[in-house]
């Protein structure tokens, strides 16, 4: 999404929920200890059924190339294969139009101020259902610069 029309108003921290220093992560939420991603993967979708409530998975967006990499927790959230080629291209199309309009804008400015973020989000997964997951992310920095965007998705109920 094209966030060069906004105003500054539009991406002003005081209109913006749950963000953080990255450097305070670990005040805020372990990821490690939320999500063990070879556990999530190791279970099959055959055996916990369909999607599970609360299902959960690790996500990575390289910010220099925006090359995603998923465990199969997010796989399976978004309704695509395990393993399955995903362009951010594509998981941004999975997300509905307000959903999709404050992924971007948070991202953004997280990104851009080094700050980890939560949003609850609805998608349209790859199977047609539409699903409600909550986002917890945050950048990692070399040299003042965010290079990486992790975090996990959740499945909500």
């Amino acid at each position: 999404m094209d966030l060069a029309g906004l105003n500054k108003e539009d991406v002003h921290p005081r209109r913006l929920k749950q963000v953080w220093p990255a450097l305070a992560l670990s005040r805020h939420v372990d990821l490690a200890s939320l999500l063990n991603c070879a556990a999530i993967d190791a279970v099959s979708p055959s055996v916990v059924g369909a999607v599970s409530n609360h299902h959960v998975g690790a996500f990575q967006c390289d910010l220099e190339n925006n090359a995603l990499t998923w465990s199969g927790g997010v796989y399976d959230i978004f309704g695509f294969a395990r393993g399955q080629a995903v362009s951010r291209a594509q998981c941004v199309a999975c997300y509905t139009g307000q959903s999709r309009f404050e992924l971007e804008r948070l991202r953004s400015y997280a990104i851009d101020h080094r700050q980890g973020f939560s949003l609850d989000v609805e998608i349209r997964a790859a199977v047609g259902e539409t699903r409600r997951v909550r986002l917890v992310a945050a950048p990692h920095c070399e040299d003042g610069r965010a290079k990486i965007l992790s975090g996990i998705k959740i499945l909500l109920p």
